[in-house]
């Protein structure tokens, strides 16, 4: 690694319009070498500060000094004082700066780690790609630069999800046990009993990964599984209530248009994309 510092960098400045999409890119950059120490200081919005070569140190506030070692991710909290610097002979980073209501959610989803800052991670790769298109896109400019930024930045944190060493590369096999069994008349309680966990652990797991209760989750399965039939498949409505769990059409129906917004029917009618002649 090179001792020289070597930087670059790009703010942006959404306007109001912007905002309203729900999370926007303020900042992107790239360095490397022997980096300056960072800090004390407190930010005004969020940056994930992905360290892709290198070792050094973080300290967030009052806590304890965290040794960080690529690959990984320093997420820094608005508000939240920090200090960190690269080890020698440096490390290189990519980092971005974002804001914007949609990133309590992604808190809540367990996207950034608010209980602990300093996440290690598989690989920086895709991450740092994904950051770096943010870069491309503003050396180029264009009339929808914030559009196209703040979007990567959703990019942004799905790969870092996906990349956390304490992931599992083939999916959470709670959800996907969930999800396997999701149609099938079973109760939250067998659901944790196969899984061989209490239910209120079962709840904790499942409200950390998904945003939602266990019976939240089947009920997104079943119902997203109900619309696949209504588009492709010449079936009634009461055997697909049957196939997705319900054996009461009427029950499935009042269900589906509370959360869908319309009957199944209706659905169906404007969704079927199945053979010529229609669906029944």
């Amino acid at each position: 690694m090179p001792s020289t510092f070597r930087h670059w960098m790009h703010y942006l400045t959404p306007g109001a319009a912007h905002r309203r999409l729900g999370l926007v890119c303020l900042g992107v950059g790239h360095q490397g070498g022997r980096l300056p120490i960072v800090g004390p200081r407190t930010m005004q919005n969020h940056v994930a500060v992905v360290v892709t070569e290198g070792k050094g140190w973080f300290r967030q506030g009052d806590e304890p000094v965290r040794e960080v070692a690529a690959p990984a991710v320093i997420w820094l909290f608005p508000g939240v004082e920090h200090h960190y610097a690269a080890h020698d002979p440096g490390w290189t980073e990519w980092f971005v700066d974002f804001t914007g209501p949609a990133v309590s959610v992604y808190a809540e989803l367990g996207f950034l780690e608010v209980n602990d800052p300093v996440v290690p991670l598989t690989t920086a790769e895709p991450v740092a790609h994904a950051i770096g298109r943010i870069a491309q896109a503003c050396r180029r400019r264009g009339p929808y630069l914030e559009v196209e930024t703040s979007a990567i930045v959703h990019e942004v944190l799905v790969a870092l999800r996906h990349a956390r060493a304490d992931e599992d590369p083939h999916g959470d096999p709670v959800l996907a046990s969930l999800a396997r069994d999701a149609c099938a008349p079973i109760p939250v309680a067998e659901h944790a009993r196969r899984l061989g966990m209490p239910p209120a652990e079962l709840r904790q797991v499942v409200r950390r990964l998904a945003g939602c209760s266990p019976k939240e989750y089947v009920l997104s399965i079943r119902l997203s599984r109900a619309k696949d039939l209504l588009a492709s498949a010449e079936l009634s409505v009461a055997s697909i209530a049957r196939r997705v769990g319900y054996d009461d059409p009427a029950y499935f129906t009042r269900i589906f248009t509370r959360r869908v917004g319309m009957p199944p029917s209706e659905f169906r009618a404007q969704e079927y994309r199945g053979f010529a002649g229609g669906a029944p």
